[in-house]
């Protein structure tokens, strides 16, 4: 292990810039993960301002060519055994042979990216990079006028599209097998045929963050992938360009105006399905075909020359006339990293979609502390009363219009499916009367009214699905109230797709999720949440080469193992906190858990539990302490509280004044800074604006922009604006839109403070129903024997035997154990909400700020040791037993020493 941290300090990681210790130690550690072999997993943590996604960049491109080359030089070796027998002046002749062909076609590709890279510079210097060309394209599809459009095709389900999920007809399907398009990929295309290398799939939560992670990605150039002593006849400098190919779904890249004008992904896939069809009247011209295939290839090698982002890839498609939605694949083979967004990567059948396989490559996931969350909400599903209630509206106009000519399948399916709606509306009429406002649901009560229960809900769906029953029905609709005059019912994801989509959720296994009701003022809806993304993240887990999770905020560490990697053993695990690129003199951490010193009983204790969080003198405190702040903090304070409801308690609070006062908290508050709040709806540009504004002046004055702006990469220092007020105070939500993606650097965040400790409601349905399975699969987990074969080992018979080793847990152990399972489960939630909050204020390396825990229970080591580590490096020793007088001489020192340099 010694030598193996001796080679990683060598290792040269081709990194722009002089790297810090911390980012040489992340690369370090991302590399080693890398290259100690198959089912791999690290866990990485490194705050934001450290430059993370070019550590990563740095370390996994690195690693891959190192690879390519060791692969090289194995399959050389791998030739000469062939010819062991043989004179050593021909096994010579036949490893040169094998050289010079593997060099050929590395060569010959690099030859021709090369020529177009050279081709683009010379574009860029004339500021034509990307040629404008006119929306409407010659041979675009033609709409037909009448409502045939809409009619559901004869036997939808019994036609060859039933075990044809991807809706192509076979003469497109044979044409993406001959362009190795996606799972149909063939041999033919030796060009794109390089299915043997590794791939680095990298993800991330948003678009935004992923353009991003392309601009860094053009910052290093790295050697070649050739062995030494060939790269350097075949290329002078050694470079080799990166091949970087980005994702992303129809609704990004339709360049089909028709279909793309549809608005909702649902609509735009099912339209776009449709068109592919062998008996659609109008087919789609973007569509690679025979006509375009060199078009085809000419924005393959485009792609794989330039590292474009999904804006890139959307115009070199117009560029070429080709779809780069399905064009995008045949860059697959040839691509090195290839970048996506979460719902791509983490639904099987999005990965099958889109040809990505991930067996033997490396996934990388990004602002990984969403992980598990991304995971429920990709196979979250809802639908309300008033949803279901448009549906059996639509299917009533489009049986009047079309029911004589619909055929035996079609009828009998549409009835089906009006049953299914009937019978779901029943039964949230009747939970209309519930007393409870929200409730857990047994699915299979749901269907028992109007005969659905006796439907095949999985052969429906199918249906459904290949027939496009809900784009035809929902299409057809909006055209008769288009024409009609009635107003148009707006929804970002049509009702009937909304129905599709929750009865997929309600075929689950129940053990992986659970059905709840809940009403507002307005509806009442039906929804499925996952309890547990291990299921659903296993077949990621289990095929990968290694899996990176990396974020600014990952403590606490222990969920994603139990979590997401429950089964692998922990020698395969490797975590890291680094700490940040500031000096400890950047960072000043309070935890004030009493207005008084722990040795004067005369103090109020700081402690917002749910129970305790109403007090009234304790609030008052609470305002006084941020008043005591704002005197001392220069520029920017931002004050997390635990929900939007005790915010508005707090601020209702603080705004009365008793007798004896001439001015409440609230005044004395805005008399020292300029006061916004974190609304709940709606957007949140305009209260940054003016929070902006009122720290760096009037906005011809401000040297920085609005936090919402501002790069998540590592910042150059902010020249200081004159000052023109006493700065603002900024009060937010923990988990609300302040507390993740706002970057509160210098001037705008010199102080954060949290109130409290944000627990989720422990006696929410939801939560009770997480709690549960928790402790029930933790509980089986320690007292039922296993009986998987891959991890117990068969008999002589072939069946699964318990290992020797392997003992059951007593009972009473078993369930104490499973009760602190859901426990750390329910805390670390808290925990990573905090800790995303918390990491706001410091973005880069000469960023200073003070961070404020105002709670007791932030002094005790269990809650102490959930922060990251850099947080907890610059804790003041002790300050959990001092009272508000020690934290503002500290505070004060803090601010007067920055003044000072």
């Amino acid at each position: 292990m010694e030598d193996m941290a001796d080679d990683m300090g060598k290792l040269d990681f081709h990194h722009p810039y002089t790297p810090y210790h911390v980012q040489q130690e992340f690369m370090s550690t991302a590399y080693r993960v890398l290259n100690q072999g198959e089912g791999q997993v690290g866990i990485l943590e490194s705050p934001t301002g450290t430059g993370k996604s070019l550590s990563l960049i740095c370390a996994a491109l690195t690693w891959l060519r190192n690879h390519k080359r060791e692969t090289f030089d194995v399959s050389v070796e791998e030739a000469a055994k062939g010819f062991t027998d043989e004179p050593d002046w021909i096994v010579q002749q036949m490893l040169k042979r094998k050289r010079e062909e593997l060099t050929s076609a590395w060569t010959e590709r690099e030859a021709r990216l090369e020529s177009i890279r050279a081709r683009e510079k010379a574009f860029e210097a004339r500021g034509t990079k990307r040629r404008k060309i006119q929306e409407g394209v010659a041979g675009e599809s033609r709409e037909r006028s009448d409502d045939d459009e809409w009619l559901l095709a004869d036997n939808a389900a019994d036609s060859d599209d039933a075990a044809n999920p991807s809706g192509f007809s076979k003469e497109t399907q044979a044409l993406m097998a001959k362009l190795g398009m996606g799972p149909l990929k063939g041999q033919a295309d030796e060009e794109t045929e390089d299915t043997n290398e590794i791939k680095i799939y990298y993800t991330s939560r948003t678009h935004s963050q992923l353009t991003q992670f392309v601009g860094e990605l053009r910052r290093p150039s790295f050697p070649s992938s050739l062995p030494d002593s060939i790269r350097d006849e075949k290329r002078g400098d050694g470079s080799e360009g990166v091949k970087h190919l980005p994702l992303s779904s129809r609704q990004r890249l339709c360049i089909n105006p028709s279909v793309s004008r549809l608005g909702s992904l649902a609509a735009i896939n099912d339209r776009c399905s449709e068109l592919q069809q062998a008996k659609s009247s109008g087919k789609c011209s973007f569509v690679p075909s025979a006509e375009n295939l060199s078009n085809t290839h000419q924005f393959r090698d485009n792609v794989l020359a330039t590292l474009p982002d999904i804006e890139d890839l959307f115009a070199l498609g117009k560029k070429f006339q080709v779809c780069p939605y399905y064009a995008s694949r045949t860059a697959i083979p040839g691509a090195e990293i290839i970048t996506l967004p979460y719902p791509l990567l983490l639904q099987q059948t999005a990965r099958e979609a889109l040809g990505i396989k991930l067996e033997g490559n490396v996934v990388i996931i990004d602002e990984a502390h969403n992980i598990m969350d991304a995971v429920s909400n990709v196979y979250a599903a809802e639908v309300g009363l008033s949803d279901l209630k448009r549906a059996r509206q639509m299917l009533g106009v489009y049986v009047k219009k079309f029911g004589k000519r619909l055929k035996g399948e079609n009828r009998v399916m549409i009835a089906q499916l009006a049953r299914v709606v009937d019978g779901l509306s029943a039964w949230l009429d009747e939970a209309t009367n519930l007393k409870a406002d929200q409730g857990i649901v047994d699915p299979n009560a749901l269907l028992k009214t109007k005969g659905a229960d006796q439907i095949n809900l999985y052969q429906l769906i199918q249906y459904v699905q290949t027939s496009k029953l809900a784009y035809k029905v929902e299409g057809y609709v909006a055209q008769e109230e288009s024409t009609d005059g009635t107003p148009a019912k707006t929804s970002s994801t049509p009702v009937l797709h909304t129905l599709v989509s929750f009865l997929i959720s309600l075929n689950n296994p129940s053990s992986e999720g659970r059905i709840f009701y809940h009403k507002d003022p307005r509806d009442i809806k039906l929804s499925y949440l996952l309890l547990s993304p291990t299921h659903a993240f296993s077949s990621i887990a289990n095929s990968a080469r290694a899996v990176i999770l990396a974020g600014g905020t990952m403590s606490p560490f222990d969920d994603y193992t139990a979590h997401l990697f429950p089964s692998l053993p922990q020698s395969k695990v490797t975590t890291l906190s680094c700490g940040h690129v500031i000096p400890p003199s950047n960072l000043c951490v309070w935890t004030l858990a009493s207005t008084k010193p722990t040795s004067d009983s005369s103090g109020i204790p700081f402690e917002f539990s749910f129970q305790r969080r109403g007090d009234k003198a304790m609030v008052r405190e609470l305002g006084l302490a941020i008043l005591n702040i704002c005197t001392v903090v220069p520029d920017g304070v931002v004050v997390f509280f635990p929900s939007y409801g005790y915010l508005d308690e707090v601020v209702a609070a603080w705004s009365s004044r008793t007798p004896a006062e001439p001015k409440s908290i609230w005044e004395r508050l805005k008399a020292k800074k300029e006061v916004f709040s974190e609304p709940k709806g709606g957007s949140i540009d305009d209260v940054l604006e003016k929070y902006t504004q009122a720290i760096l002046g009037t906005a011809g004055e401000a040297t920085q922009p609005p936090p919402s702006s501002i790069s998540r990469t590592v910042n150059t220092p902010t020249p200081q604006a004159k000052k023109t007020t006493n700065g603002a105070l900024l009060l937010s939500v923990v988990g609300g839109k302040m507390s993740e993606g706002i970057n509160f650097s210098d001037r705008l965040g010199r102080c954060v403070v949290i109130v409290g400790l944000p627990y989720p409601n422990i006696n929410s349905p939801d939560w009770k129903a997480r709690i549960e399975y928790i402790e029930s699969t933790t509980l089986k987990r320690l007292t039922t024997p296993p009986s998987d074969a891959a991890a117990a080992g068969e008999d002589a018979g072939n069946q699964p035997v318990t290992p020797p080793s392997w003992s059951p847990m007593p009972r009473s152990e078993a369930l104490a154990k499973a009760k602190q399972a859901s426990r750390d489960f329910y805390e670390n939630a808290c925990m990573r909400a905090v800790n995303q909050s918390i990491g706001r204020a410091i973005r880069h390396k000469d960023d200073y700020a003070s961070i404020v825990l105002v709670d007791r229970r932030y002094g005790t080591p269990r809650i102490r040791g959930k922060l990251p580590g850099w947080i907890q490096g610059g804790l003041v020793e002790g300050s959990e037993k001092g009272g508000l007088g020690q934290m503002m001489g500290k505070l004060s020192g803090f601010f007067r020493g920055k003044r000072d340099t």
